[in-house]
């Protein structure tokens, strides 16, 4: 593993107890330019996390608390008329920062959710016709809780398939709770984090990560994983190509974590679930007979060759 990449796991460690396999998680989909679903129940530390990653780079960090009333200009800026020069001015929105935490996102319009697809696809926004690029590297983090469904908009398939990672965060255990109580007791350890690396080293950390290597007959399990998803007669919609693009990418950066410059099987089975299960729809009866998207996926990794390397 890079040293940097060692310090900043140790650093956002300080404030996020007992969940590393979540960081390197979120540093995987940061270095593949993707962005992450974070589904949990509240008060698990979901804006704990983004907000120790952005402190911890010395990254810019805004928060929108997603509502029915959030319009996509909140998001995305808009043009004002300025007296003085007589002419339309650009208010920057949330997304202009290096990470935007999408507070319940299911929570706001369907217009506003598909305001994040330009953000999230082409790292821009559009506002009267004028392209406005957004710093790098930049980051959406949206959060939605799993339970409650009343007054959300479910999350369109076009949307869920923008996200790079679906993580859940997950309750801490006995011993890890109560360290977080004697952490966060008397005050908040973020107000004192201290940024242990750059905006600028992170890019070029994933320059290193494209250069991570991948033989050709792993680059064909990827596409066997993912032609098993569009086969498997549990699933009504399989995964599209941009699964696995996003597969190829999330294996390199895991491998290159893990402090290697080439990537195993392992690695893509490691990320198979995270970066798929949110891709697919699995049909009723397969809902019925207790079977969810992460089981199928892992079903179709036991059932798919893996090759000797």
């Amino acid at each position: 593993m890079s040293k940097t990449i060692d310090i900043l796991i140790d650093n956002m460690e300080k404030i996020i107890i007992g969940k590393r396999s979540v960081i390197e998680h979120l540093l995987v989909a940061l270095f593949s330019d993707g962005h992450v679903l974070i589904e949990d129940v509240p008060g698990v530390g979901k804006t704990q996390l983004v907000a120790t990653l952005a402190r911890s780079v010395n990254g810019a960090f805004n928060r929108v608390q997603f509502t029915p009333d959030v319009m996509p200009s909140d998001i995305m800026g808009f043009s004002m008329f300025n007296p003085g020069t007589r002419e339309f001015e650009y208010r920057e929105g949330a997304a202009m920062c290096n990470f935007l935490l999408a507070d319940e996102i299911n929570r706001t319009s369907p217009k506003t959710q598909s305001s994040l697809l330009e953000i999230m696809e082409e790292f821009q926004v559009t506002v009267d016709g004028k392209t406005y690029k957004l710093p790098r590297p930049f980051m959406v983090l949206a959060t939605q809780n799993p339970i409650e469904s009343f007054g959300t908009y479910p999350l369109p398939e076009a949307q869920m398939d923008r996200f790079f990672l679906k993580l859940s965060i997950g309750y801490p255990d006995k011993n890890e709770e109560k360290m977080i109580i004697d952490r966060f007791g008397s005050e908040n350890p973020l107000d004192n984090l201290e940024p242990v690396t750059t905006t600028q080293e992170l890019m070029e950390l994933k320059e290193q990560v494209k250069k991570v290597r991948v033989e050709e007959c792993l680059k064909d399990y990827i596409i066997n994983i993912i032609s098993a998803t569009r086969n498997d007669k549990n699933v009504v919609l399989g995964c599209s190509p941009r699964g696995s693009l996003n597969l190829y990418k999330a294996s390199k950066a895991w491998a290159f974590i893990m402090g290697r410059g080439y990537v195993l099987p392992d690695d893509i089975q490691k990320m198979a679930v995270p970066v798929l299960a949110h891709r697919i729809i699995i049909s009723q009866e397969a809902k019925m007979n207790n079977y969810n998207s992460s089981k199928v996926i892992a079903d179709i990794l036991q059932n798919t060759k893996v090759p000797v390397v």
